[in-house]
């Protein structure tokens, strides 16, 4: 029974920071890259002022009316 703890922890700490390196790295490739992309993506083709007349045509916003 000496060092039981001192054993135990060493396991579940190499067991813990290997879980953790596992949901970075899921974290990083399942979520952030596909975000990136989608970002990179949208932006690739977005035209702001096109985007702003759309707006402005809606009535959208107060301080510039529609024409």
């Amino acid at each position: 029974m000496r060092r039981l703890l001192a054993r135990r922890m060493k396991f579940h700490l190499f067991g813990a920071f290997f879980v953790s390196l596992g949901c970075a790295a899921l974290y990083k490739f399942g979520v952030a890259d596909p975000r990136k992309r989608a970002y990179a993506e949208f932006y690739k083709n977005y035209d702001p002022m096109k985007d702003f007349e759309a707006m402005r045509a809606a009535g959208v916003f107060e301080s510039a009316p529609p024409k």
